[in-house]
């Protein structure tokens, strides 16, 4: 029996597969070149950076492809490997079993165990190029939809970036005007700086003259003191503080002191009380009246005299110094006075039951009821006030100032002296008692004293000048509503002198009036020395004529009683 040549087919066979898969894989490689010089020749220049995002995108496309197209063929070489060895086997396989076996039938198990093989080995090449076509349509689907997606990417953050820049662009321009207004600021702030520099570099020079000139002037002022010149220093000093003064409404309080013109702000105030006092005297002599009834006050003169200082010394049309008094001065301080007090007048006609008492001859009281029509004359006097007038007059802020300095407590000396000539501690209720001249009725003192009625208010008068100062408080005088009481209160304490005695401004003078029956030596009558001078006392009294008035009395006058001397 011939041998089958199974070697020689297996040979044939196994040649076959190699070249297939040799040229598969040439094929292949022919197709990845391709592909490549394709891909190259197509890709964008990379000019933006969209482009050079493509290329990068499709350049890592690439690299997975040829990975994934390697491993394939690495699986097909090693399939056709395979196939290879078990074609060898299966010679060696049929090289055994031959003796045995009928060569027919051996020959159908080969062919049949080659076209097993060979078509395993084709269904191999086939699944490798079925698996490398779908790696290439997938790395070229999934690439083309990667630079797809790139490049939207890249025209997204393209937008994005030129929103950016144009965001950015708006706001270096903001900083940029901002930066210049800063710049600007800053200029004008350096500008200013150096104009206050300056101005301090004057101020400082002014100040280093000003301070100089005090030096200078205070060595000056030594050297004419150690040169024995202090007395003419102080001299000038003093002429220019008080010409300051003068010519200020604080120039009221020289105003005592006679400048050459024969009048003194003293002698003044004295004619306008007499001014006064005549004007009460003509409406009492003016009219037929049965009963007087007097009230009301007048303006205390320090705030007469303060108005006046300020009117005067502020006076936009004939501004005036006041320390000195002439006739045209005068006539404007009366002017002032008579708009600061009026008196007022009336009469009434009045029928009613009075209870008269006589004696019946036996020595006895007999009250008798009748019935009588009787005159009454009222004379009201009425004020007003320095705030009042400073209202009437429109004073400025300032000179409302002024009026409220003048009128301070601590100057009150300083008016007692201008007004009074007084000056020491036992002149302040003098000063007080003047201050009340005028006023007339003596409610304000009755009423004081707690009476709900009119009473004789001489002694009613006298404490309540007491009380102003304090010297009731302090046991200096006492509070009292009658004479005869007051009297003893002083000759109880040691502190009485019979009316040979000259008086001191401040004592407290009382009085014996002598009637029909001759004095009683019983206290009638109070006052306040004011001043002895020429021979006379001088007194405030109040209700003398039911008003407060001045008087004067010989020292020695037979119906002065005595003194009460207070200790001060």
């Amino acid at each position: 029996m011939p041998d089958i040549k199974v070697k020689d087919v297996a040979k044939g066979t196994v040649k076959t597969i190699d070249k297939s898969a040799t040229a598969a894989q040439r094929m292949k490689n022919a197709y990845i070149r391709t592909k490549e010089k394709a891909e190259h020749s197509a890709a964008p220049q990379e000019d933006s950076p969209e482009e050079y995002a493509a290329g990068r995108v499709s350049g890592g496309i690439d690299t997975v492809a040829h990975k994934a197209v390697h491993e394939f063929d690495r699986q097909g070489r090693k399939g056709v490997k395979t196939t290879k060895e078990n074609i060898s086997k299966a010679k060696d396989y049929f090289e055994k079993r031959a003796v045995n076996q009928p060569k027919k039938q051996a020959q159908r198990k080969a062919a049949e165990s080659i076209r097993r093989t060979t078509g395993n080995a084709k269904k191999t090449i086939k699944t490798v190029d079925r698996g490398s076509k779908t790696i290439k349509q997938t790395v070229k689907s999934t690439a083309k939809g990667t630079v797809k997606t790139a490049r939207k990417t890249v025209k997204t953050a393209e937008r994005t970036a030129k929103t950016t820049i144009k965001t950015t662009q708006q706001a270096a321009k903001a900083a940029q005007k901002t930066a210049q207004a800063t710049a600007r600021a800053a200029r004008a702030a350096a500008h200013a700086a150096r104009a206050a520099a300056r101005v301090a570099v004057v101020t400082a020079k002014a100040i280093a003259l000003a301070v100089k000139a005090i030096i200078a002037g205070t060595k000056a002022l030594i050297a004419a003191i150690a040169a024995g010149g202090w007395i003419a220093v102080v001299v000038i000093l003093v002429i220019c503080l008080i010409a300051m003064i003068i010519g200020s409404c604080f120039g009221i309080f020289f105003s005592s002191e006679d400048s050459g013109s024969g009048m003194t702000m003293q002698s003044v105030v004295q004619e306008i009380n007499t001014e006064y006092q005549g004007k009460l005297d003509e409406i009492k002599a003016s009219h037929t009246y049965d009963v007087l009834e007097m009230s009301g006050s007048r303006a205390v003169w320090k705030e007469v005299l303060a108005v006046y200082a300020v009117k005067t010394t502020n006076d936009p049309d004939n501004a005036q110094e006041v320390a000195t008094m002439d006739d045209s001065k005068k006539q404007i301080l009366k002017d002032i006075f008579w708009e600061m007090n009026a008196i007022s007048s009336s009469t009434e006609t009045k029928t009613e039951t009075v209870i008269e008492t006589s004696d019946d001859g036996n020595g006895n009281i007999v009250e008798t009821e009748v019935t009588v029509t009787q005159t009454y004359l009222y004379i009201t006097v009425s004020h007003k006030t320095a705030d009042e007038m400073a209202a009437q007059y429109g004073f400025s802020e300032d000179q409302k100032e002024q009026l409220a300095e003048l009128l301070a407590d601590e100057n009150n000396s300083l008016w007692t002296g201008v007004l009074y000539g007084i000056t020491g501690s036992d002149g302040e209720i003098v000063s007080v008692a003047l201050s009340q001249i005028g006023n007339i009725g003596g409610e304000p003192y009755w009423s004081w004293y707690g009476f709900n009625s009119r009473v004789e208010w001489c002694a009613c008068f006298v404490s309540w000048c007491a009380n102003e100062c304090g010297y009731i408080e302090n046991g200096i005088i006492p509070k009292f509503a009658g004479c005869v009481q007051g009297s003893e209160w002083f000759k109880e304490r040691g502190l009485w002198q019979d009316n040979s005695y000259e008086p001191r401004p401040g004592d407290i003078i009382f009085f014996d009036w002598d009637d029909e029956n001759g004095q009683d030596w019983l206290s009638d009558h109070v006052g306040i020395v004011q001043k002895v001078e020429d021979g006379r006392v001088y007194t405030v009294e109040g209700n003398s004529g039911d008003e407060c008035r001045q008087n004067s009395y010989p020292i020695g006058y037979y119906e002065i009683y005595g003194y009460g001397v207070p200790a001060y």
